[in-house]
């Protein structure tokens, strides 16, 4: 039944009113019970998100670490980059090295000498033109009246199935005399060295004339603008011969950019290392995460002045025991000693990574470049090793984050806590909608008596009155 908001017309009492009120009465305790439970147990959720966020934070810093990457990090230089550029990988071969560039490798280009008075459309001969490149591979094209001008002998080239090694372009230049324009084929290795050079012969069958002779578009009718050639290079007096000017199997890890020859006697120095800044860098970023942490622990698990956890400066998790395993967990495996670290480094603290009273952890910069250059692995041990504390800490972080761990195990069970709340204060809702619609007829029914009776007077006293 609806609730008409008016004053009992026999009454006068406001109906509307009294009865949200003491409907009202009847289920607010209840719902208030019901959101204080739904307030706590959202917060909660709130602070194991909180949680869950900051442990994979920390898992980030620490995987380069755990897989060594961070200290695979390298510098490289080039004593004179007009000459020779070069780039480090993860896996280069440290040291000093002294590098001559005898010889750059190119990619052979010859143009054909014929020339096609007719422009691009000019005719040939049918018939067929075959290539093969010093590598083995060969390819050949039949010329006939779909395609014997020169612009689709061009695209033929181009678009000829097992051609890996030359591409085909037309010029229009001047003619010998200089008394008009022509177009000449140009033919270009697709790649650098001498196996990547050609040979091109043609032969007329006869069957369709044209202007040009495939002939006369073979080897000995070509001038060779560029010849094949192999880059020629030698390293600490070791001659090394490649096909490209991009060498990367000469110094492992090494990729070695070729850009001109060197003077005689005058070598270019190769310069590659450790990038301690980058290691640094990547610990700077463990450290910072590792601190965020436990900032992030302590103030979810810090007390207010409310025993009973409910208190507004109550941390959200006070009192729960997966923060004070994350907690111990994290601290221990941290300061722990490192069983599988060689050298004399087996500890945070040795390599100058340092915890407070307070928790706070700091790096000592000076400290750890000392020890990259007394025992590079040891401090590489130190997190990446079997026992490392990168280690150690991937795999307590991998159990807590995990499908089905703790703390999603903790959300799972709120977030069902939560919608039985939910389904509570709906029935409560419902409850409450009952009982204002029950109160209502009541009132309506007293109010309607009421004013029966006042009708009823009112006609007696009129009636008196009139005797």
């Amino acid at each position: 039944m609806s609730i008409v908001s008016s004053t009992g017309l026999g009454s006068g009492i406001d109906i509307q009113s009294l009865v949200t009120q003491l409907a009202t009465a009847e289920t607010q305790p209840q719902l208030n019970a019901i959101q204080r439970h739904r307030d706590t147990a959202s917060a909660r959720l709130s602070g194991l998100g909180t949680l869950k966020s900051a442990l994979s934070d920390f898992q980030t810093a620490i995987n380069a670490l755990k897989d060594g990457s961070a200290f695979r990090a390298h510098t490289s230089s080039s004593s004179d980059e007009s000459k020779l550029k070069i780039t480090a990988d993860a896996y280069a071969a440290t040291g000093t090295y002294s590098l001559e560039i005898t010889q750059l490798a190119k990619a052979k280009k010859a143009v054909a000498n014929v020339e096609f008075t007719g422009g691009v459309t000019s005719a040939l001969n049918s018939g067929t033109l075959s290539f093969s490149a010093a590598s083995g591979d060969s390819f050949d094209i039949t010329v006939d009246s779909s395609n014997n001008t020169l612009e689709k002998l061009r695209d033929a080239i181009n678009k000829a199935d097992g051609n890996t090694f030359v591409s085909a372009s037309i010029v229009n230049v001047d003619n010998a005399t200089h008394t008009g324009t022509v177009s000449k084929l140009v033919l270009t290795a697709k790649n650098t060295g001498t196996a990547s050079g050609f040979t091109v012969s043609g032969t007329d069958d006869g069957t369709i004339g044209g202007n040009v002779s495939l002939s006369q578009l073979s080897d000995a009718n070509l001038d060779i603008k560029t010849p094949a050639q192999d880059a020629v290079i030698s390293i600490d007096g070791q001659v090394a011969t490649r096909s490209s000017n991009s060498i990367t199997d000469v110094l492992p890890g090494v990729t070695l950019n070729l850009a001109a020859q060197t003077e005689v006697n005058t070598p270019v120095t190769i310069n590659v290392g450790i990038d301690n800044d980058a290691i640094a860098n990547s610990i700077n970023a463990f450290v910072t995460a590792y601190n965020k942490l436990n900032s992030t622990v302590k103030n979810l698990g810090k007390y207010g002045g409310s025993t009973d956890g409910s208190g507004s400066g109550n941390g959200a998790l006070i009192g729960d025991s997966t923060l004070r395993y994350v907690a111990t967990q994290i601290r221990q495996n941290t300061t722990g000693t490192v069983s599988s670290a060689s050298g004399n480094f087996n500890s945070l603290a040795m390599i100058g990574v340092s915890i407070d009273k307070a928790g706070v952890m700091s790096l000592d910069s000076a400290k750890l470049k000392t020890a990259l250059a007394a025992n590079f692995q040891s401090v590489s041990d130190v997190f990446s090793s079997t026992d490392g504390v990168a280690t150690r800490l991937a795999g307590k972080l991998s159990g807590l984050l995990q499908s089905g761990g703790s703390i999603d195990s903790q959300q799972t069970s709120l977030n069902k806590t939560i919608s039985k709340l939910d389904d509570q204060k709906d029935d409560v809702n419902v409850r409450f909608q009952r009982v204002q619609a029950a109160l209502q007829k009541q009132f309506i029914a007293m109010d309607s008596a009421v004013g029966q009776f006042k009708s009823t007077g009112s006609f007696l006293t009129n009636w008196i009155n009139s005797l």
